[in-house]
């Protein structure tokens, strides 16, 4: 194993920034290139300034003979990428969600990576988030069925209006996003997802798909959960954060950020510090007196105020793709996982299309 991992850049968006910055400044990486079609149009971050710059990706695995590439490009480049990655240069890979913009493309990448032992490590951010992990074990000991309540939308204007117009090129809101709730949904039940349900709506012209969607999934254990996302310059920036989680037992709430709703000249929803920044965690008892029915508890808060911003998980994110790596990890769970949250969320999809319920095989 050598000492350091050298590793090439995939796509300089927001997240491939944030990953580059967490390799630049982590000691077990050394980055031997940057690779986006249009990079040397793009104006690089001066932290970043210095590395070798490509605009073709098999000029860049050749000439830098890269140990682990990052993927940070868009969502219908993935799989691609990735099974060049793996099976013609023998690479780990790091991959922000999804995995692939179909199933066929996902269970490929993920038999690749079996196949030639390399680790594959989902941009899944919300599995390194401390308060996400206390709300998905807060939510586990309210009892079942649970009733999971999630969204995200997010006013684009300025440079979101781009870049959501462009991701919608590639997949619809509920389905690029889509993944991380899901996700926390298929945590939180330990369940197996039977039964998916979406709406969609274009509201949106300068958009080539629906904007808007909702989705509903069912589990076996009699859980249930709904995923809303909607991206684009007329979404309303009210109640864009819904995280709640009830049970027999309770309920436990992310509260948001309240600055995230502060602020009318710029979009804050479609801020992404925003979109993981909490107050607090409330959990609700729902025991009561027999004899008066009062509740017994009082809820409980459970400030979140020193939790990582945004960088700081994305430098979390890639410590644990280098322990993957250095530490022969098994990720067989997450791989699977990322592989099920992509079906039920392009189920949804498939429901929009069909415009009928999807029963998961």
């Amino acid at each position: 194993m050598p000492d350091k991992i050298r590793i090439l850049v995939i796509g300089l968006g927001n997240m491939g920034t944030s990953h580059a910055s967490a390799y630049h400044r982590n000691d077990g990486f050394e980055i031997v290139g940057l690779m986006s079609r249009t990079i040397k149009s793009k104006t690089i971050p001066d932290e970043l300034a210095g590395y070798p710059l490509y605009e073709d990706l098999d000029q860049a695995l050749a000439e830098t003979r890269p140990d682990a590439v990052s993927i940070n490009s868009w969502p219908n480049t993935h799989a691609e990428y990735a099974l060049k990655a793996i099976n013609e240069h023998n690479c780990h890979v790091f991959m922000e969600k999804p995995i692939a913009t179909n199933i066929e493309d996902a269970e490929k990448v993920v038999a690749a990576a079996r196949e030639r032992n390399r680790k594959l490590v989902l941009g899944y951010i919300l599995r390194v988030h401390p308060s996400w992990i206390k709300f998905i074990e807060v939510g586990r000991t309210l009892g079942k069925p649970l009733v999971m309540r999630l969204n995200l939308n997010q006013q684009s204007s300025g440079d979101a209006w781009h870049w959501h117009k462009n991701l919608i090129d590639s997949l619809i809101p509920i389905v690029d996003c889509g993944v991380h709730y899901v996700d926390v949904m298929c945590q939180l039940t330990g369940a197996r997802p039977v039964r998916v349900h979406g709406i969609g709506a274009k509201l949106w012209a300068e958009a080539d798909k629906q904007n808007y969607g909702h989705l509903h999934v069912s589990f076996d254990d009699g859980s249930v959960g709904w995923y809303e996302a909607g991206w684009g310059p007329m979404m309303s920036e009210e109640a864009f954060f819904v995280k709640d989680v009830v049970g027999p037992n309770g309920a436990v709430t992310i509260v948001p950020d309240q600055s995230a709703r502060q602020g009318t000249d710029l979009s804050d929803s479609a801020d992404i510090d925003k979109h993981t920044k909490t107050d607090a965690i409330r959990l609700h008892h729902a025991g009561v007196d027999p004899q008066t029915k009062n509740f017994t508890t009082p809820d409980e808060i459970m400030s979140m105020e020193d939790e990582p911003d945004h960088q700081e998980l994305c430098d979390r994110e890639q410590d644990f793709f280098l322990k993957a790596i250095r530490d022969d990890l098994d990720l067989g769970e997450s791989m699977d996982a990322a592989v099920n949250s992509l079906r039920i969320v392009l189920a949804a999809e498939r429901s929009i299309i069909e415009e009928r319920a999807i029963a998961l095989q």
